[in-house]
């Protein structure tokens, strides 16, 4: 089923899951949708390799968690973040490098100050290869990042924009 692309969100330069300047990262594009879900499109590298030709099971609960967290951007706006409290993952297929894949993280409830959320790491076959529960705490950006973050480090995302995409 496709979805309508309602905004895209901001990324940085030096964050592991979406910093453009990050030589190691993933860098990370985030899409809000229609439906109130985040999706993450990212592209895993050699360094970041675990067993030849996989993904570590750790950058796969990385990228998981940062997407979850994002997702309360979608109800509350870009300086909004999620900070993790507790998370859960089920490995369920290898995660293979070099190919794009797919990310989505929705919030599940909403309780003021903390917010639940899952989320599901695809394969280009749509199977999914990880998934995730968490719980976070909702935190205002001027309440964990230095003062000249939104300035110096927090900017709009560059490249091609989606307009819709299927999920």
């Amino acid at each position: 089923m496709k979805f309508r692309v309602t905004g895209k969100q901001h990324i940085s330069k030096n964050c592991l899951v979406c910093g453009i300047e990050n030589e190691f990262g993933l860098k990370t594009k985030f899409y809000e949708m229609e439906n109130k879900e985040i999706v993450a499109f990212f592209t895993p590298h050699d360094k970041l390799q675990s067993y030849p030709g996989v993904l570590h099971g750790g950058i796969s609960a990385t990228i998981l968690d940062e997407t979850i967290g994002r997702a309360i951007m979608t109800h509350y706006g870009q300086e909004s973040f999620g900070v993790t409290i507790e998370l859960k993952l089920k490995y369920r297929k290898p995660v293979p490098l070099d190919v794009e894949l797919k990310v989505i993280g929705r919030i599940t409830s909403d309780k003021g100050r903390i917010f639940e959320g899952t989320g599901e790491l695809l394969l280009p076959n749509g199977d999914v290869a990880v998934s995730d529960e968490g719980r976070y705490m909702k935190r205002d950006i001027h309440q964990i990042a230095q003062n000249d973050f939104m300035s110096d480090e927090w900017f709009e995302s560059d490249g091609v924009d989606k307009d819709e995409i299927e999920l």
